[in-house]
């Protein structure tokens, strides 16, 4: 190891608080914050292949069923504007330990719904699960600044990446086996798992503020006025829309496009997660050296030059599903850079707002995602390319680096440079 990797990591290690495992005096362990994070990403996926299924057991159509990832996805918008701030007011701990409960309450319904509309409204109430992920990224900057913080959300998102790669696959193979319904029996186990170990393991992070709920919020125009917090919320927001794009639009692509299997779909679906492992691997490893806005700068290249590779071999007449979903393991590449800097970014802003930020942004990176997911849907109807889906994905991935580009800019003037 040379002398900058020594000296980085002697650095990081100085700024972190001493970390006893499951010793609730202590902050938490990397892996509880890994398991709180990568639950609200279980839950996103792992039934997706069942859904067919689903809808004929509750005699409704595919498109009801769908309604499942949009509703969970607007509903986390909303939530993630009211968790930061009650966590910077009251705390990470008791947040965390009141959404795990909730979540497994509303798994608990979700296996027995007997009607479409019932399983909906649970399905939304799973939502709460967000707090993971809110205060998981927040936990981080309670704990170290700056790169660091960007460093150690690597190793948590980049833990968490592995789920959308492997949920699909086991939910697949439970929904066959069991039913559909074994696959919240494992949600509801795990949720009761890693509440378990957040109870036993999560000493409280955040420093509590005065003044109550009401204050918190009041304290929202320190962040909605900061043209840095937008700049780096742009960046991830725009970044995280391409893959929200491709949520929407790559089922559609492998089966109706490219002709492929339920298994093959399955299979080539995870391109992005493998590329957003390296890519928060990366991010894990570098943050520290390069710094935040050089790794987002990185990113949001490396995913636009990925995604303009189908579609520079189309207008060659050259098409096919390996050359377009492994041109999308760029993307997560790019995104596995891009997010936990810019997440960083944001919460760096205003360090006392850490929970706030962090909610504010992740509202508006899901609310502008489930619009390109529906966008993406919609356009692909009908459509005999992957051109509609590449074309909303290239978008969104260049505005990203505009985005990052316009805050280094501002980064510069307020330096004087």
């Amino acid at each position: 190891m040379d002398k900058t990797k020594l000296a980085a990591l002697s650095n990081l290690m100085s700024v972190q608080p001493e970390v006893r495992y499951l010793n609730r005096a202590t902050p938490p362990h990397i892996s509880t914050l890994i398991a709180a994070t990568a639950l609200g990403a279980m839950s996103m996926n792992i039934f997706l292949p069942t859904l067919p299924q689903m809808a004929a057991y509750f005699d409704t159509d595919y498109a009801v069923m769908q309604r499942s990832v949009t509703l969970y996805l607007m509903v986390n918008a909303m939530l993630q504007l009211g968790i930061g701030p009650v966590s910077d007011r009251y705390g990470r701990r008791p947040v965390l330990l009141g959404s795990f409960m909730l979540f497994s309450v509303a798994t608990l319904g979700c296996i027995f719904a007997p009607t479409a509309e019932l399983f909906l409204a649970f399905r939304m109430a799973q939502a709460v699960v967000v707090a993971g992920l809110v205060l998981g990224r927040a936990v981080v900057r309670d704990m170290v600044p700056g790169a660091q913080a960007a460093s150690m959300i690597g190793y948590v998102t980049m833990g968490m990446a592995l789920v959308p790669m492997i949920g699909p696959v086991i939910g697949g193979l439970l929904g066959e086996t069991f039913g559909w319904q074994a696959n919240f029996v494992l949600l509801l186990a795990t949720g009761l798992l890693v509440l378990t170990l957040t109870w036993a393991d999560l000493g409280e992070t955040a420093q509590k503020t005065s003044g109550g709920f009401r204050a918190q919020v009041r304290a929202y125009p320190e962040l909605l006025t900061s043209r840095r917090f937008w700049g780096y919320c742009g960046a991830t927001t725009f970044a995280s829309g391409a893959f929200f794009a491709y949520l929407g639009g790559a089922p559609y692509v492998g089966s109706e496009i490219y002709g492929l299997t339920p298994s093959e779909v399955g299979f080539f679906f995870g391109a992005p997660a493998l590329g957003y492992f390296c890519g928060n691997f990366a991010s894990a490893r570098l943050s520290v050296r390069l710094g935040i806005n050089r790794m987002i700068l990185y990113g949001a290249l490396i995913s636009t030059a990925g995604i303009s590779i189908p579609l520079l071999f189309h207008l060659n007449g050259i098409d096919s599903a390996p050359l377009f979903f492994g041109s999308i393991t760029l993307v997560g590449l790019g995104n596995g850079l891009t997010m936990p800097n810019g997440t960083s970014g944001m919460l760096s802003v205003r360090p006392h707002l850490a929970g706030s930020a962090s909610g504010l942004g992740g509202a508006v990176m899901l609310a502008g995602g489930a619009g390109l997911a529906d966008l993406a849907g919609s356009l692909l109807t009908g459509s005999a390319t992957a051109m509609p889906l590449v074309a909303i994905m290239l978008t969104s991935s260049a505005l990203s680096v505009l985005a990052i580009l316009y805050t280094i800019r501002r980064d510069h003037a307020l330096a004087g440079v």
